[in-house]
């Protein structure tokens, strides 16, 4: 058994494409891990895990200084993971798409506290729809508290809106708290933002994505769409056992959720951020500051009902398109992505300069999140117990 662990490693570690910028990486205390074994953590971990691909930059001083890829993009054919291979971004989504809205903010364009229904010139209910269903809002004309929603509550959850419209009964939007009251995760309140600055601006999300973001930062391969040029190389998600999921390529451009990236990309946006390539060193601390404190015993699922102060040490937040945290080491700012066969992490610690992004290709990969954080970085602070991180060895 020990000789199969390690050709196992050993050959994740051949196989592993990316580059390392430095001899050691510094984590928050101070400490330090080398290239080399963070790589043998990363496939430990991934063998412990069954997990098929990752990929994985660590940044310090503001900058990257890991960034490599390991295993299989398709556990069948056995073709490797590359910096440059594509990702389904699923949550990731938001906070690109936060950081382009905090441009307009910065320009004067957007008022983060003027209600959205005042930018447009007929109520949104009376647009009619272009899209397979996220800009049909026929279901608001009988329920005016949409009109109290603005850019601030979309992008820190208190919108109102449920995650998704077909998490309701009868799938119809709905506003189910007051309007800027109570944290409550809502990828419609995102895309809400979205149809109303695309009517606002004449303009369609993936082109504001591209002029704002993509473009600037030479994010060559990201888009809110599935773009042709993806086919050549782009991963497989992956469930428990190791069996494909059929990959999504019909998708709208949303806000929220359907961000198609690389880990080359990724870095970049990330690099941007830490920066402050897009955004002034003001703009960036807005939305960085806590907007609404967060009492939930878990992110989703019935706990998200339940208040606790588990996370009261840490003052746990949102900020405007990304979760946020307090530590020794300053304020961090998070995001999780998570979807059919796609797990992935992201957390800056803007003071310090350090940060992590990690992206898998399989439904197992939150389960090491944890331990790797720890690991990579020195990241003790990430609530894992109310994003559901199980650790791979906890689990029943």
């Amino acid at each position: 058994m020990a000789t199969k662990n390690y050709c196992f490693i050993l050959f994740l570690i051949l196989h592993c494409t990316g580059a390392c910028f430095g001899q050691n990486i510094s984590k928050l205390d101070k400490t330090t891990i080398s290239a080399t074994d963070l790589d043998a953590k990363i496939t430990s971990l991934m063998k412990a895990a069954n997990i098929p691909g990752l990929a994985v930059a660590v940044f310090n001083n503001n900058e990257p200084v890991y960034k490599k890829t390991f295993g299989y993009k398709n556990a069948l054919t056995k073709e490797p993971i590359k910096k440059e291979t594509n990702f389904y971004g699923a949550s990731l989504s938001k906070p690109v798409f936060a950081v382009m809205v905090m441009q307009l903010v910065q320009k004067g364009i957007l008022d983060l506290d003027k209600p959205l229904q005042e930018y447009l010139p007929k109520p949104i209910y009376e647009y009619q729809p272009t899209k397979k269903w996220h800009d049909n809002y026929q279901d608001l004309k009988e329920d005016p508290a949409y009109l109290k929603i603005t850019a601030r509550m979309c992008l820190d959850h208190t919108s109102g809106f449920p995650n998704w419209r077909w998490d309701e009964p009868d799938q119809k939007l709905r506003v189910k708290t007051t309007p800027g009251s109570r944290y409550s995760y809502s990828g419609e309140g995102l895309v809400y933002l979205q149809v109303v600055l695309e009517h606002l601006l004449n303009k369609p999300l993936e082109q504001l994505m591209q002029e704002n973001v993509f473009i600037p930062l030479k994010m060559n391969n990201s888009s809110y769409t599935w773009q042709p040029k993806f086919e050549k190389d782009y991963c497989l998600g992956h469930n428990a056992t190791g069996e494909l999921y059929e990959k999504d390529k019909d998708n709208d451009a949303r806000a929220a959720s359907t961000l198609e990236t690389t880990l080359d990309d990724y870095t970049l946006f990330t690099k941007a951020v830490l920066n402050n390539q897009l955004l002034s060193a003001a703009t960036t601390a807005t939305m960085f500051t806590q907007q609404i404190k967060i009492r939930s015993v878990a992110q989703f699922g019935p706990l998200r009902l339940r208040d606790s102060d588990a996370n009261d040490a840490i003052d746990l937040g949102y900020g405007l398109g990304w979760v946020l945290l307090k530590s020794p080491y300053g304020t961090a700012a998070f995001k999780e992505g998570h979807g059919d066969g796609f797990q992935h992490y992201s957390i800056i610690f803007h003071q310090a300069g350090t940060g992590i992004i990690i992206m898998s290709n399989s439904d197992n990969a939150e389960s090491i999140f944890k331990e790797l954080l720890e690991s990579a970085i020195g990241d003790i602070y990430t609530p894992w117990r109310w994003e559901n991180y199980i650790p791979y060895n906890q689990k029943e």
